[in-house]
């Protein structure tokens, strides 16, 4: 005799057997115990989580004998022929491969029929979205003005391909996913009917595993239950769902806290070789590491809220101390991150090994940021790219330019010059004290998006500068390497991280990145490009002071400059026509500038 899935077995008859979905249940048993139901409906949520069989009941709540009624009695004729998908006037269609627009047009014939033998006629399109934009169009009239007894009911799971003019016309419902709670309440209740033990890790790690869809997770228990074991344990779950043993992640955790880079690289071996699900083990991978984490920060108060099984809760409370919060921090946030990647990688195993080596390694990145500037290396020689060449001020403006080409440089030769090391991404200038070469490290490049310590950000608009000279890190203009406190870029980061989900009010991270920064002595001093940031900057003044004690920052002054008015085009010719390293030229030529024009600097 053909087996009958738990998933078919258990399928809900009535609204309260359906698990989650609340807010749906109730207004459509109400709808149904008024008698009111809407013309059109629209269902949508990921896979397994109930759209169809809500759409089934709330079919047979209408059409029931005992209707109006808020559930559906399931004895009388009409609930079981809709239960068995024969009643006449409950049409399931498949929206896959009933798509085009003759099969909408002999739907909207079918539609002016009076039911034969329910109440309503009701049409259920399952995977709604794959109808054909003229299938739309033709029962676009319908929904709009559709007859008294006629109930459309469209299920899908991407809502977002549906033409917003269907959308208008129905009443549109979002199914959540269902929580872990929920899944284990679900799966529990199943087990029991069915009379099998069960340990409660077991149904946990199948409630995680289906990652809130009901149908998943009845077919993955169908899976752990197909080995014939009389009771459910965690052993066979894991095994036979290829899922890692907790014993496999102690023995990667031992070798992360021992930097041995050899027990990662063999552990990933055997995890590959021995089939393990690689897109779970990350889940479960990031799952531990916040566990740890909250350990390591809460103990034993946090202990209860994680509701992991005795066992197991003892081996992460053994491991937590074991660990810094700085790197359980960073390597659940590393796990996160490279989730999606791992999974959509090309080749996941390689994805997933380079993941826990720089894991095992994280340890030894950690400290740079609390290195002093004498600590960091740094490279004397310099660099003989001409493109990453900064010039000074006084040579050509950094934010605009005349609309004239230059082949030979007009800057005196002894005019200071600054240049970025492509190695070291360290800041140089050619004249120092005693005639030495003077070097300001940072702990790290800046982004693409972010202005450096003492790099600005080009401004996309045309307009000299004539006090820019004390942006850029000449001898006289920027501060020894002693009297940088922190890099920009790190602040920023904690203000992200660290300081937001320690519940303050944070600036604006997206402000910090945009503006220039500069150091002189112990003075910060910082730049908003347009007058609506420097307007911002001021209103979070006190919250930026905060962050900047509670990262470390206790000396230093903080000094807001406005930026400059822009000003007309005639203005910028006129202060272009008269810069000294451009008279030669325009003398030789029997040139002039007629226009000015923003251009990109450096790219």
């Amino acid at each position: 005799m053909k087996n009958i899935s738990l998933a078919a077995r258990y399928r809900p008859q009535n609204f309260a057997q359906v698990a989650g979905q609340d807010i749906v249940k109730a207004v459509l048993s109400r709808a149904a115990a008024e008698d009111r139901p809407a013309p059109a409906y629209l269902l949508s949520g990921t896979r397994g989580v109930g759209k169809t069989t809500i759409a089934r009941i709330f079919a047979k709540a209408l059409n029931c004998a005992q209707a109006p009624c808020p559930e559906p009695c399931n004895e009388c004729e009409h609930c079981r022929k809709i239960t068995q998908g024969i009643h006449i006037d409950v049409a399931e269609i498949d929206g896959a491969s009933n798509n085009s627009v003759e099969d909408a047009r002999a739907l909207r014939e079918t539609i002016g029929y009076a039911p034969m033998e329910g109440r309503y006629k009701i049409f259920i399109i399952d995977e709604a979205h794959m109808l054909s934009r003229n299938a739309f169009n033709a029962l676009l009239k319908t929904l709009e003005e559709p007859p008294e007894h006629v109930v459309f009911i469209f299920a899908t799971t991407e809502a977002h391909k549906f033409p917003i003019t269907i959308v208008s016309r129905c009443q549109h419902f979002i199914f959540r996913h269902l929580d872990e709670d929920a899944l284990f309440t679900h799966l529990s209740s199943v087990l029991r009917k069915e009379a099998i033990d069960f340990e409660d890790g077991a149904v946990r790690l199948i409630a995680r595993r289906a990652a809130g869809s009901v149908r998943d997770a009845m077919s993955l228990l169908d899976q752990a239950l197909a080995l014939g074991d009389k009771n459910l344990s965690v052993e066979t779950t894991r095994r036979v769902l290829g899922l890692a043993s907790q014993e496999l992640f102690a023995t990667l955790f031992d070798a992360l806290r021992l930097q041995d880079c050899a027990a990662v690289a063999e552990l990933s071996r055997h995890m590959f070789h021995g089939g393990i699900d690689i897109g779970f083990f990350s889940r479960e991978l990031a799952a531990n590491l916040r566990n740890l984490f909250l350990l390591a920060q809460g103990g034993t108060n946090i202990a209860a809220s994680l509701r992991l099984p005795a066992d197991e809760l003892a081996m992460w409370q053994k491991l937590a101390p074991q660990f810094s919060p700085a790197y359980l921090h960073a390597a659940w946030q590393m796990a996160l991150n490279a989730q999606r990647g791992i999974v959509q990688s090309p080749e996941p195993a390689a994805a997933l090994e380079l993941l826990l080596l720089n894991l095992t390694l994280l340890p030894r990145l950690l400290p740079v940021g609390l290195l002093s500037a004498n600590d960091l290396p740094t490279h004397n020689a310099p660099t003989t790219n001409p493109q990453l060449a900064v010039p000074p001020a006084d040579a050509m403006p950094s934010t605009a330019r005349p609309d004239i080409s230059l082949h030979q440089s007009t800057a005196e030769p002894d005019a200071p010059m600054a240049f970025i090391d492509p190695i070291s991404s360290d800041i140089h200038s050619d004249t120092a004290t005693n005639g030495e070469e003077q070097t300001v490290p940072r702990t790290q490049p800046p982004m693409a998006d972010e202005p450096g310590p003492f790099i600005e950000k080009a401004p996309t608009f045309c307009e000299p500068t004539s006090d820019d000279s004390d942006m850029y890190p000449t001898s006289d203009s920027h501060a020894p390497e002693s009297a940088i406190p922190y890099d920009w870029s790190e602040f920023c980061k904690f203000c992200a991280t660290t300081w937001q989900n320690q519940g303050h009010n944070a600036p604006s991270v997206p402000l910090l990145r945009s503006l220039s920064v500069q150091w002189q002595g112990k003075k910060l001093i910082l730049k908003p490009s347009t007058t609506l940031q420097l307007q911002q900057l001021e209103r979070d003044r006190e919250h930026l002071q905060a962050a900047l004690r509670s990262y470390g920052d206790y000396g230093s002054t903080l000094e807001i400059v406005p930026p400059r008015a822009k000003r007309s085009e005639a203005e910028l010719i006129k202060e272009f026509s008269q810069r000294p390293e451009l008279q030669n030229c325009l003398d030789v030529l029997h040139a002039q500038v007629k226009a000015c024009r923003p251009i990109a600097i450096n790219k």
